[in-house]
């Protein structure tokens, strides 16, 4: 990114990659201790300048900044979206 995000820019990447989202890593820009490409992680949250902080599968947890480093999300099959939804509503119903 140039520059810092706006409070809009910020919002639509809080929306676009909620805690919880998947990543794959394709290529860091930061020059002194990269998280290797093809790397796949969880997002875990995203702070008020729109960093993605990320629970890398590697055990790493250096933040992707959306404009800089280059990753894409990793889809989840129809099965696990199902067992997720469910999971969620039976955690609804007991509280």
């Amino acid at each position: 990114m140039n520059g810092w995000p706006t409070h809009e820019e910020v919002q639509r990447i809080k929306e676009q990659y909620p805690a919880g989202t998947r990543i794959r890593l394709n290529h860091m820009s930061d020059p002194w201790s990269p998280v290797p490409e093809g790397t796949e992680g969880t997002v875990d949250k995203v702070d008020d300048i729109g960093q993605l902080h990320m629970k890398w599968d590697n055990g790493r947890t250096l933040a992707l900044v959306p404009g800089e480093d280059s990753f894409s999300v990793i889809q989840q099959n129809q099965e696990q979206n199902q067992e997720q939804s469910q999971s969620m509503t039976m955690g609804g119903l007991c509280q």
